[in-house]
C-alpha cells in the first residue's frame, strides 16, 4: 500500500499495545479498535501493534497483519500505526514486513531473530533483509535481556549507513548510557526511544526523543504528561508523577510484564487480564498483592494531574 502520509517523527509517547482477546482467546478486533482510538485521542503519537507486550510470539502472521489493519481503521491518519516484525525465520519476517505495509502500517519495529542468537554478520543480514523488504521507516528494537542479541552503537551505525530507512532505535538495555553513546556516535541520524518504562525520566534526560510505553495502555493521559515534563527537562515537575507511577512503571520489566500491565488495564476499566498460553493469568497471593499495589497507587493521584478518561 503506497502511503503519501507525513513521515513518522518518532517523538512523544508510543504505546506498545496489548492485544485484547475474547473469552475463547481469539483476537478481539473490536476491542483493539476501541483501544487504539482511545490512545490516539489521549495524546499518544503513534501505536505499535503485535510487539512483545502485544504477545506477538503467540499470534499468527495473519493476526499480526490484522492488528495493523484494524488499528489503521480505528485511527486513520491521526497517528501512525507501527507494525512489529519478528520471527525465527528471516523469510517469515520479510513476509510479515510486507504484510504490515500492505495493511497500512506507516512504519515498522524490527526485532532480532527469535531463538537463534547468531554472530553479528548473521544478525546484520537478518535486519538487512527486513529493512530492504519495504520502504517504510523502521525502528530497530534492541532488548538483549529478552532476545539475547545486543546491537552495539557501532553496529547500529553500520546498519543505518547501509539502510536509510532505519531511522529509530527502541533502546531497552536499561542502561541510559547506551542512549548517550548512540547519540554521540549517530547524532540526529537515529531517533532514540526509551524502551523500558522505569527508565523514562532518565532516558529523557539522556537525550531520548520518544518513549515506547507499556503503562500508557492503562494511563495514557498521565503517561503523556509525564513524558511532556521529562522531555522538556522539567525534572522538578516530572518527579512527582514519576515517583507516583514508579511501582506501575516497574511492572513493564519483569517476566510477567504482560499479565501485570493487562491487570492494570483491567483495574482502570480499559481491558481484561486474558492472555494466551503459555502465559497464565495471575492468581492467588500474587494476584492479590499486585491488585493491592495498583489500587494503592491509583488511590493517591498527585493533585492537579488530569486523569485518563474511563
Amino acid at each position: 500500500m503506497t502511503n503519501a502520509l507525513p513521515a513518522v517523527e518518532w517523538g512523544g509517547v508510543l504505546p506498545a499495545l496489548t492485544t485484547p482477546f475474547t473469552a475463547s482467546l481469539e483476537v478481539d478486533y473490536a476491542a483493539l479498535r476501541a483501544h487504539a482510538d482511545w490512545l490516539a485521542r489521549s495524546g499518544c503519537r503513534g501505536l505499535i501493534v503485535g510487539g512483545s507486550l502485544g504477545e506477538g510470539a503467540t499470534l499468527t502472521s495473519e493476526e499480526r497483519a490484522g492488528l495493523v489493519r484494524e488499528a489503521v481503521a480505528a485511527v486513520g491518519a491521526s497517528v501512525p500505526v507501527i507494525g512489529s516484525v519478528a520471527s525465527a525465520r528471516t523469510a517469515d519476517a520479510v513476509r510479515l514486513a510486507r504484510a504490515c505495509s500492505a495493511e497500512g502500517a506507516r512504519a515498522l519495529m524490527v526485532l532480532p531473530p527469535y531463538l537463534y542468537h547468531g554472530s553479528w554478520p548473521e544478525t546484520r543480514e537478518h535486519f538487512a533483509e527486513v529493512l530492504r523488504a519495504t520502504e517504510l521507516p523502521c525502528m530497530l528494537y534492541n532488548n538483549p535481556p529478552a532476545y539475547g542479541t545486543d546491537v552495539l552503537p557501532d553496529q547500529l551505525l553500520e546498519l543505518a549507513t547501509d539502510h536509510p530507512n532505519l531511522t529509530a532505535l527502541k533502546e531497552s538495555t536499561g542502561d541510559v548510557r547506551r542512549i548517550t553513546a548512540v547519540r554521540a556516535l549517530l547524532g540526529d541520524r537515529i531517533a532514540v526511544a526509551v524502551g523500558v518504562d522505569d527508565a523514562v525520566l532518565e532516558g529523557a534526560q539522556a537525550g531520548a526523543t520518544a518513549w515506547v510505553s507499556g503503562l500508557a495502555n492503562a494511563l495514557p493521559v498521565e503517561s503523556v504528561e509525564l513524558w511532556r515534563r521529562a522531555s522538556q527537562r522539567d525534572t522538578a515537575s516530572a518527579l512527582p508523577i514519576y515517583r507516583w507511577l514508579l511501582p506501575l512503571l516497574r511492572m513493564d520489566t519483569g517476566p510477567h510484564f504482560v499479565q501485570l500491565l493487562k491487570l492494570v488495564q483491567a483495574e482502570v476499566g480499559r481491558g481484561t487480564p486474558r492472555v494466551r498460553g503459555p502465559r497464565r493469568e495471575l492468581e492467588g497471593t500474587e494476584l492479590a498483592s499486585v491488585r493491592a499495589t495498583v489500587r494503592e497507587v491509583l488511590g493517591r493521584r498527585p493533585e492537579g494531574l488530569a486523569a485518563s478518561s474511563r
